[in-house]
């Protein structure tokens, strides 16, 4: 099982509110109608997309749509966006929630992007007004830019923390019953609608034991994440540990750590 990539505070999760919560108690009761919600903000840092060196986008009036079970979007206003590079597409698709969008192409040089932008020109009464903000498929083309600091996946959601905490408290982990790692050096990681996962430093934990994988992860909260295979008494956990040799700063703490997930293997934590 692979490290999740991180769920969004507003509307995902057992705790989210805009995702009917499980978890948590609230001193309101939420309406049944609409059961999906929609929240849009405004952003104040600069927001720009970049495809084939060519800067297609650049706002300083980026907003982010969040919607129930799904990941934010950026929204951004079409007047700052170059809109001389958009081509008009056949593709259409209905949301039962904002209306009719309608997509657009994006060529740049000889390069045609297809459906690279989505707008609602037309949202369902009700819904909230989109009219005139174009929205990226982000994952398709281009670079983007949250002011200089590169954007992947998804942007990110200012509801959503990590928080990355010493602990002298003595941390186990076993695979398949047997010991491959212990300290009182461990790191905490807490992060929004995640349960707590627990880092070790290499040097506490069996080196025999791993086998480096070619596999990769991003989160947009902690970095990229390389991946290793336990390997114990015969069994194979493939892809159960992971690290961030470079995470991003609210997870600067577990630098060049290890953590531990897949079935058959246990972290155990003491109480002091």
């Amino acid at each position: 099982m692979r490290a999740s990539t991180g769920t969004m505070a507003l509307t995902f999760g057992d705790i989210a509110p805009f995702n009917r919560p499980t978890g948590g108690l609230l001193n309101f009761a939420l309406p049944d109608t609409p059961a999906h919600l929609l929240y849009l903000h405004a952003l104040p840092q600069r927001v720009r997309g970049r495809a084939d060196g060519v800067e297609v986008v650049d706002t300083l009036a980026a907003r982010l749509l969040h919607e129930t079970r799904l990941l934010p979007r950026w929204y951004l206003p079409r007047s700052d966006v170059r809109t001389d590079l958009l081509k008009p597409s056949a593709t259409t698709s209905r949301c039962p929630f904002k209306g009719d969008a309608r997509y657009w192409h994006l060529r740049v040089g000889d390069r045609l992007i297809e459906d690279a932008f989505w707008e609602y020109p037309d949202p369902l009464p009700g819904a909230l007004d989109l009219t005139g903000l174009l929205s990226p498929y982000m994952d398709r083309w281009g670079t983007w830019l949250d002011e200089d600091e590169e954007v992947r996946g998804h942007p990110r959601d200012p509801f959503h923390r990590v928080d990355a905490r010493r602990s002298s408290r003595p941390v186990t982990v076993r695979a398949g019953g047997e010991v491959v790692g212990r300290s009182t050096s461990a790191v905490s990681v807490n992060e929004t609608g995640l349960p707590t996962r627990w880092y070790l430093p290499a040097g506490d934990v069996r080196p025999e034991a791993l086998e480096p994988t070619a596999t990769s992860t991003h989160c947009p909260y902690k970095g990229d994440a390389n991946y290793w295979t336990l390997v114990v008494g015969g069994q194979r956990f493939e892809d159960a540990v992971w690290s961030y040799q470079d995470p991003y700063g609210e997870a600067l703490p577990v630098a060049g750590m290890l953590s531990f997930l897949a079935d058959g293997i246990e972290v155990d934590v003491a109480a002091s």
